[in-house]
C-alpha cells in the first residue's frame, strides 16, 4: 500500500488525482476506487492497478 496527497478531486465529475510520497507520480483515481470520501490535500493510502491509461489509484483511504 502506498501513501500520498489527493492533489485534485472533482466531486461532481468523480475523479481526481493523488501525489505518491516516494515516487511524486501522480496517480488518476476515480470514485469507483474510494473507500472514504476525500478532499484537496487529504493523506490517503491506496494500491495502484493497471487501468486503461495506465495506473490508477483503488482502494484509497484517509489516513
Amino acid at each position: 500500500m502506498s501513501t500520498g496527497t489527493v492533489k485534485f478531486f472533482n466531486d461532481s465529475k468523480g475523479f481526481g488525482f493523488i501525489k505518491d510520497d516516494d515516487s511524486e507520480q501522480e496517480y488518476f483515481v476515480h470514485a469507483s476506487g474510494l473507500i472514504d470520501e476525500v478532499r484537496e490535500n487529504d493523506q490517503v493510502s491506496f494500491d495502484l492497478q493497471e487501468g486503461r491509461k495506465g495506473l490508477n489509484a483503488v482502494n484509497v483511504k484517509v489516513i
